[in-house]
C-alpha cells in the first residue's frame, strides 16, 4: 500500500497497486501549478482517505484541458485527483511512500527552460507523446 498526502496532511490518500507510469512535463503551465512530474494511477487502486473538502479544482481556459486539484489549505498540488477517468495523473511529489519506478518521458521539452536540465535517459519529445 502506497501513501501520499499534501503538506499540512489535510488531503491523504492510498495506493493499493504502483502506479503505471511517471512522466515529466516541461510546459510553462505545469510548471506554474507547481508540479511536472507525474505518475499515473488507476482509479480502482486510488483511495481518496480524507482531505476532499480540502481539495479545489482548477479549470483552465480553452485551449486547454487538464483540470488540476490542489489543497486548499496548504497549496500543494495534486494533480487531476478528483478525475473520473479510469486512469488519471497524481503529481509525484505528493507521494509519503517510496515509489519504485524511474522517469519514462519528458513532454514540451521545446518549452523547458535554460536552467532545467533533463539529467535521465527517458524519452523526450517536443509536446505531447502522442502528437
Amino acid at each position: 500500500m502506497l501513501q501520499g498526502s499534501c503538506c499540512c496532511g489535510s488531503v491523504r490518500f492510498t495506493l493499493s497497486r504502483p502506479p503505471t507510469m511517471m512522466g515529466t512535463c516541461h510546459c510553462t503551465r505545469c510548471r506554474k501549478l507547481g508540479a511536472s512530474t507525474f505518475v499515473f494511477v488507476e482509479r480502482e487502486a486510488f483511495t481518496l482517505v480524507s482531505g476532499a473538502d480540502c481539495i479545489t479544482t482548477y479549470e483552465p481556459p480553452a485551449p486547454y484541458q487538464y483540470k488540476r486539484c490542489f489543497c486548499t489549505r496548504c497549496g500543494t498540488s495534486l494533480g487531476e485527483v478528483t478525475s473520473a477517468g479510469n486512469a488519471f495523473p497524481v503529481a509525484a511529489n505528493c507521494f509519503d511512500s517510496e515509489l519504485e519506478l524511474a522517469n519514462q518521458f519528458h513532454e514540451f521539452v521545446k518549452e523547458k527552460p535554460h536552467w532545467v536540465g533533463i539529467c535521465d535517459e527517458a524519452r523526450q519529445f517536443a509536446e505531447h507523446p502522442h502528437q
